[in-house]
C-alpha cells in the first residue's frame, strides 16, 4: 500500500540540523520498537514533512531537506518575552521547582491560546520565556525508512480522536501543541 491521505505510516528516521559550523547534529532519532506512527494528511505533521512522503511504501527509504520556513518558521525575536514572576505564583509562592531555565511551560495567551514556552532565564522580579518552537530558524533534514502503510483499524481512530488528533508515538508519549509530539 502506498502512502496517501486518511493511512497510518510508521517509520523510522533521524533528524538533523546543521550547527554554526556547518556540521550536521543529530536532533531526534526514532528506534524499530518506537517509530513515529501517524495518520497521514490530516495535519498530524509539518506539511512539506508530509508531501515528501506521499507514494512511499513499506521498505522505502527516503532522506529530504526542509527549510525552516517549510519547517517551524523564522525564529521571531517578539516571541522572547519578559513576564512578572507573580504570574508563576502558585498559592502566593513563586514555584521554583517548576519555573527553572530549561523547562517547558504550558502557557495561555491573554485570547485563551494555548502556548508551550521555554523558561529561558528566571530573575528577581522577572521570567524570560522564549514561545518560539524549539526548532523555529533551523533548516531540518530527515533521513529514514517506512516500516508499514494500512489502513486505520477501529482502535486506531479511536486513540486518535481521544488525544485530539493523535499523537505521532502512541500511549506512552508527551505530547506537546502544536506539530511537535515531545517522544522522548
Amino acid at each position: 500500500m502506498k502512502i496517501a491521505k486518511n493511512v497510518i505510516v510508521s517509520l523510522g528516521y533521524k533528524l538533523y540540523v546543521k550547527t554554526e559550523d556547518g556540521k550536521d547534529d543529530l536532533m531526534e532519532e526514532t528506534t524499530p520498537d518506537r517509530p513515529l506512527t501517524f495518520m497521514y494528511g490530516v495535519g498530524m505533521m509539518l506539511e512539506k514533512f508530509e508531501a515528501n512522503l506521499e507514494g512511499k511504501e513499506a521498505g522505502d527509504r527516503f532522506a529530504f531537506n526542509l527549510t525552516a520556513e517549510e519547517a517551524y518558521g523564522a525564529y521571531i525575536n517578539e516571541n522572547v518575552v519578559e513576564l512578572s514572576r507573580k504570574m508563576f505564583e502558585v498559592e502566593g509562592r513563586f514555584d521554583d521547582e517548576q519555573v527553572v531555565p530549561g523547562a517547558t511551560l504550558p502557557m495561555m495567551d491573554d485570547q485563551g491560546n494555548h502556548l508551550q514556552g521555554s523558561v529561558l532565564e528566571v530573575n528577581r522580579e522577572t521570567v524570560i520565556m522564549d514561545f518560539n518552537h524549539p526548532l523555529a530558524g533551523e533548516a531540518l533534514e530527515f533521513e529514514g525508512v517506512i516500516y508499514d502503510v494500512h489502513e486505520p483499524t477501529a482502535e486506531e481512530i479511536a486513540t486518535l480522536a481521544s488525544q485530539g488528533g493523535g499523537c505521532a508515538c502512541g500511549d506512552d508519549c508527551d505530547c506537546g501543541s502544536g506539530n511537535s509530539c515531545g517522544c522522548k
